[in-house]
């Protein structure tokens, strides 16, 4: 039988090929240094609306759409790991010509990238990991109500359970744009790659090897990824720098972001490539 594989309608003309022919689709925004984004779990490149664009006025802003999401190809024919996004990524960088490149991942893409500066330390400056959590018999899970909001995120039903493990209600009331940017809209099949992806992920060894500053973030009532995981990064890598948002949920970036995206940039300042 031939490669199964779904392609995902998007905008956009920057495309890197993967090692497996697996088209990924990227765009570039500002200059400077480059700073990569990497989405969360089957979200695509419109999460960081709001937010890319103050990181642009001082990087090169690369977003990314990793394998089955956005405009990227959604191959079915075999089952994705952190380190399969992770060399995506890394076509990304060579086919920017970037030899290095700060990277910015946010739930799931936190996983992608702490895999990533694993792996490939040489291409990697500066490292921020939003909301996310090191994965495997570490991580402290979700509550029931949030898993289950996962699996039932596409529609308005996932509208009405994924809103607010986002965002507080009355923010989420005010940028419904906000809430509709964050539901998955990805084929289900590709969702269900993402979401295995994760599960099976287990980057504790993984951690102690990175030598990228790093700075962890998260929302302090975060219920998609319990805020216990960004103290265990942070305690984890070396010299990592650790800052909680009080009253935040999962989608701080969006509701905190003046003071998130500011942190981000004073540290990215601090540490240049």
């Amino acid at each position: 039988m031939g490669r199964l594989v779904c392609r995902v309608v998007s905008v956009g003309v920057n495309h890197a090929t993967a090692a497996d022919g697996t088209r990924i689709w990227y765009d570039v925004h500002g200059a400077g240094e480059t700073l990569l984004l990497v989405h969360g779990q089957s979200l695509d490149h419109e999460m960081w609306e709001g937010v890319y664009e103050d990181l642009a006025e001082h990087h090169r802003v690369v977003r990314v759409d990793l394998r089955g999401t956005g405009g990227s190809d959604a191959p079915l024919d075999r089952a994705y790991s952190m380190e399969l996004l992770a060399r995506d990524v890394l076509a990304v960088l060579d086919d920017l010509g970037a030899g290095r490149a700060h990277v910015y991942g946010f739930s799931m893409g936190g996983k992608v990238a702490q895999t990533l500066a694993s792996i490939a330390p040489e291409r990697v400056g500066a490292l921020v990991l939003g909301a996310t959590a090191p994965g495997g018999e570490h991580e402290v899970e979700r509550p029931r109500h949030a898993s289950l909001a996962l699996r039932k995120a596409s529609g308005e039903e996932g509208r009405a359970l994924i809103g607010p493990l986002f965002y507080t209600p009355e923010w989420a009331e005010a940028n419904p744009e906000a809430v509709t940017r964050v539901l998955p809209r990805n084929p289900l099949r590709a969702q269900r790659r993402h979401y295995e992806a994760s599960l099976k992920h287990d980057g504790w060894d993984l951690l102690p090897r990175i030598q990228a500053p790093t700075l962890v973030v998260h929302g302090e009532d975060d219920e998609l990824t319990p805020v216990a995981n960004a103290e265990l990064l942070a305690g984890r890598i070396p010299g990592a720098e650790l800052l909680s948002l009080p009253g935040a949920r999962h989608g701080y970036l969006h509701e905190a972001a003046p003071k998130a995206t500011e942190a981000v940039l004073s540290f990215l300042a601090r540490h240049p490539l």
